[in-house]
């Protein structure tokens, strides 16, 4: 079986048993994603997925709403964190309006893909309209067979959407029967007055909503469009069997809902870092995963994935080009 034949292909590598700790498991990971003994990355992008939230004006965010286009901006003019660690490690990107409040000019680097000037508040009704969910479904979708097309067999999700945080709680809460308190965070960095108010708020959404378990209904009752789209993106990355990067606490509940909707999807997932947003942790620990990075960072953005991503690179390196030890003449280790 292939999954033998790739551990003992790293198994025979000019090293102790298992010395390459986790560079090892995604060796591993990557080979049987690809049903490859010589696995390759190609074509690595990042997509960030940005739209606008109706309880941003609930009073859940440090910032104002206009931060979530003026951060768009940025990104089509290189400025962003984003930007500088994409260049860096030679990663494609391509930004996503798929409910900004605010009309883009056209980018080469920006895809349109606006469903509405942001969702509505679920303090007081759905995020959006089935409709709606549907065209998010079809939009993501639609984003990725672009890419795949064009060659990429790794994508990483990022977001930009101010308020975001607050529709990754709810879908936490609601999806992993975790209290809600577990789930909520300070997002872009409230003090503890603001935390406690964004709680509050919070909670009176989830009495008024009352029980939902299907996640496509908790997905339209308290999602972004951008998270919308995010779920149906990395769906649709899993059927074209690409590597999966997820970013964040953002994007870890986007992703969530696309296992919920398919557990399988998570074999093809790699789980960037843990961001130092209070619900993430609890979050990876539903899913039984490890993060790769440990790095304090809580900036969105797909950041995570840009920064982890040449460890990939050098799990695939180390199994395509590492001697073995009858290749290069070494002894292997005693019986």
């Amino acid at each position: 079986m292939l999954k033998e034949e790739l551990q003992r292909k790293i198994d025979i590598k000019t090293k102790p048993l298992g010395a390459l700790g986790v560079l090892e498991k995604i060796a591993l990971q990557v080979g049987l994603i690809q049903n490859s003994l010589f696995p390759r990355l190609i074509f690595p992008t990042i997509v960030v997925f940005a739209g606008d939230h109706g309880i941003a004006k609930e009073g859940v965010s440090a910032y104002p709403q206009e931060v979530t286009y003026q951060m768009v901006l940025n990104f089509l003019k290189g400025g962003a964190a984003i930007n500088v660690f994409c260049r860096q490690n030679h990663i494609h990107l391509h930004i996503v309006d798929a409910g900004v409040n605010f009309n883009f000019s056209s980018n080469h680097h920006l895809i349109h893909a606006k469903i509405d000037y942001g969702t509505q508040s679920f303090l007081s009704q759905k995020a959006m309209t089935l409709s709606q969910l549907n065209q998010c479904f079809e939009k993501g979708r639609e984003v990725v067979h672009q890419i795949a097309s064009e060659g990429c067999n790794v994508i990483g999700f990022g977001e930009m959407g101010i308020a975001n945080t607050s529709s990754a709680s709810m879908l936490m809460s609601y999806l992993c029967n975790i209290p809600l308190e577990r789930c909520v965070g300070r997002g872009t960095g409230l003090n503890d007055a603001q935390l406690q108010q964004k709680i509050h708020i919070l909670s009176k959404a989830q009495q008024f909503h009352g029980k939902i378990e299907d996640p496509k209904e908790v997905l339209q009752t308290f999602g972004g469009f951008e998270i919308a789209q995010m779920v149906s993106a990395m769906l649709t990355a899993f059927e074209k069997n690409m590597i999966i990067l997820v970013d964040g606490f953002i994007a870890s509940s986007a992703f969530l809902v696309a296992y919920k909707l398919n557990s399988s999807i998570k074999s093809h997932a790699i789980f960037c870092h843990l961001s130092d947003e209070a619900g993430h942790s609890n979050l990876l620990e539903y899913l039984q995963v490890e993060p790769l990075l440990k790095l304090g960072m809580r900036l969105g953005e797909g950041t995570g994935c840009a920064v982890a991503y040449p460890i990939l690179q050098s799990a695939v390196s180390f199994l395509n080009e590492m001697a073995s030890f009858a290749s290069a003449g070494v002894s292997n280790k005693k019986p």
